[in-house]
Parts: C-alpha cells; structure tokens; sequence
C-alpha cells in the first residue's frame, strides 16, 4: 500500500484531529436522531415486525449504494464524498424537523427518512474507512482506529442520555434540529479548516465506467485468497451476531419494562464497554497477528451473547451488556486495520464498498426471519443459539490457514 506523502506524515497528527472532530460532531447529532427514531418506534409499537421495518429501511439503501459508493471512493475527492454525504443527511433530517413541527409525524414517514440518511451513510463509510490510510502512517492505523473506537464510544455514552432527555422533555422534532447544527459544524470543519491531498487516482482523468471499476474490483476479491475467506467469515457472523444487534432493546421492554431510562442505560453500558475497550487496544495494539486478537474477541462476543439470554435481573443484564461492548473494538479495530493494510489503495473503498454491502444485507434479511420469531418465541432463546454458534466461529477462525497468514506481521 502506498504510505502517506512526506508533507502528509508532518502535518498528520493534525489532519487526524481534525477529522476525527468532524466526525465526531457529525456523530453526535446523528445519534440524538438514531436513538430518538429507534426508540419512538419501539415504544410506541413494541413490535418485532415494526423494527424489522425500521431496520430494512435504515439499511438496504446502503446495500445498494455501496459497492457504487466504494467506486466512487477510489475514483474521486474521498473528503468531498464525506461532505456531500453529511450534507444529504442533514437536508433529510430537517425536512424532517419541519413536516414534524407542522404536525404531519409519522412511523412511516420515519422509515422514509431513515432510508434517505442510510444513502447518506452509504456514500460515506467507504470514503472515511479508504481516507483513513491516506493520512495516517500505516504503523499508526491501529491506535488511531482504536482511538477513533473510544472517541465514538465516548459520544455512544452522551448522546443516548442527551436523547432520553430530550425525547422525555421536548418533542421529537427538536431532536431532530440539533443534528442539522451538528452536520453543519462536522461540514465546515472539512471543508474550511482540514486540508487533505486527494489521492492519486482522483487527480487523473477517469478512462473506465463505474460498472467497469466495480468489476475490477470484485474480480479483484475473487482472486484474493485472504480477502475471499475474510469476506466468507463475515458473511456468516453478521448473520449470527444481528440478535445481540437489534433485537436487544425489544428483549429489555418485554423482559423489564417499557422505560426510556432501560434503553438509555443499556446503551450507555455497551458504550461505556466500547470506550474503555477502544482505549485499551489503542494503547495494547492486539497480538502480533490480527487474526489471534479477531478470534479471541469472537468466542468473547458469544459469550456475551449468551449472558444475555440467560441474566434474570436487570443489573446483571447491564454489566453483561457492558462486556458486550468490551468485545467489541478488539474484533472491529484489527479486522479494520487488516483490510487497511493488505488492500492496495487503488481498491481500498471498492473492498469496503463490498464489505459495507454485505452488513447492510445480510442483518437485514436475517431480520426478516428473527423479527417475525422474535414475536413467536423468546429473545432469550435466539441470543443462546447465536451465541453459542459466534463461540464456534471464533475458534473455526483461529484454525484458519489462510486468514492467519494475512493476520501474521510482515517479516
């Protein structure tokens, strides 16, 4: 992989913070409006079909935008796609505001907006997983990707309180005003005050159509062992990992009550979790191969898996929660970081198009079999089963061959 430029490894220290800002803030108010919807929808329906509606909305426009968006990544200004995105989903959101404020709310008109800002969304996840290799020096992209891990957590932490209260105290639509001051804040950090050299490829002249660069690109895949069996393993865990994703907050209102406060607590432990996780492997860096750490991690999240189907009290559910989001960033940052560093940069956002591709697909049709079982039978059982088979997974994972080469540092 191409290392960042001489002019970019002096001032990356600076780039990077002020990056992260921006996608912090922007973060921030897109969580107000994430928690706001999510549970305005399962308070008010306490449905397992309703949120399978409100997921599939929130995702499947991101499975198609997303190879398309990663060709768009590697072609063009990767700071300007996050722009355009940020913008988009900031337009969404204050209509929304707007058609709420004159009285026209509805759950429907909810799943609409959340299919526009998941576009949004879809546009600019390639970008920001291909930019970060761009600005950091590859022997800092794990503790700055765990880093960024804290930092996101640190905001999972606040802005699910900031969102109870405000959903308790105020209507929904006020919510919904404050992430449009938070995207025009994340966008004039990009555009004013942080200076990136776009990447080689965007500078030329393009000769190749998007569906000739997106062949190109999943030919690519194909004939890359390690990415090839990376993506197989990925493909089976979203399916057995999208109970623990989304069917706990509907789990906590029939199992403890249909209280804002339990939701904002079982965030707040996930994130406090992801937090102090982020800090940890940001200062630790995982084991010598990556593969070990993403293995561990797994048997880890299966284990919590299922705690949580098995914890009678709602104290023990949140420390087992908390755990949860413990195991999370010791399998997200080196998973992450593996794909940084063995993708050459030309097909960094086609390959994180792909990936973003088949997480936005895979829970959301798996959710059209647990959100409708999920009203049949008990939440407890399906955490049990899945993770138990993630417990599997992890150790099928550390006897792989091939994955572990590709984990091993270079000689």
């Amino acid at each position: 992989m191409d290392q960042p430029v001489p002019a970019l490894k002096q001032t990356w220290q600076k780039n990077i913070a002020l990056f992260l800002a921006s996608q912090t803030i922007s973060l921030f108010g897109s969580s107000l409006v994430q928690y706001a919807i999510m549970w305005h929808i399962t308070m008010k329906t306490q449905s397992g079909v309703m949120m399978t509606i409100s997921i599939i909305c929130g995702f499947v426009p991101i499975f198609f935008l997303s190879p398309l968006a990663g060709v768009w990544a590697d072609r063009y200004n990767r700071k300007m796609l996050i722009v355009i995105s940020d913008s988009l989903i900031a337009v969404t959101t204050l209509v929304l505001a707007i058609l709420f404020y004159l009285g026209h709310g509805s759950i429907w008109l909810l799943f609409a907006a959340s299919a526009v800002r998941a576009a949004g969304s879809g546009v600019q996840t390639p970008a920001v997983s291909a930019i970060l290799p761009q600005i950091v020096p590859e022997d800092r992209l794990t503790r700055i990707n765990g880093i960024n891990s804290s930092v996101q957590s640190a905001i999972m932490i606040v802005s699910p309180m900031a969102s109870g209260a405000l959903l308790a105290a105020l209507p929904i639509e006020t919510i919904f005003f404050i992430d449009v001051v938070t995207a025009a804040l994340a966008i004039f950090i990009l555009l004013v005050l942080l200076n990136i050299t776009a990447h080689a490829k965007s500078l030329v002249r393009q000769t190749t159509g998007y569906f000739t660069d997106l062949k190109q690109g999943i030919a690519y895949i194909r004939g890359h062992q390690f990415v090839k069996k990376y993506f197989a393993f990925f493909a089976v865990f979203f399916i057995f990992i999208t109970p623990v994703a989304f069917l706990t907050p509907l789990q906590v209102t029939r199992s403890f009550g249909n209280d804002v406060w339990r939701l904002t607590a079982i965030e707040i432990a996930f994130s406090l979790g992801m937090l102090l996780s982020g800090a940890f492997i940001a200062a630790w860096g995982g084991f010598r191969n990556r593969v070990y750490t993403m293995a561990l991690s797994c048997v880890m999240i299966g284990i919590c898996s299922m705690g949580l189907g098995i914890i009678p009290g709602f104290t023990g559910y949140l420390i087992v929660m908390g755990l949860s989001g413990v195991t999370m960033p010791l399998f997200n940052t080196p998973a992450t970081v593996l794909l940084q560093e063995k993708i050459e940069e030309d097909y960094l956002g086609r390959v994180f198009g792909v990936m973003g591709m088949l997480s936005t697909s895979i829970m959301p049709l798996s959710m059209l079999v647990y959100g409708p079982v999920s009203d049949a039978i008990r939440i407890e059982w399906l955490l049990l089963g899945s993770g138990l088979i993630m417990c599997i997974m992890g150790f099928m994972l550390r006897a792989n061959k091939t994955l572990v080469e590709a984990g091993a540092p270079a000689a």
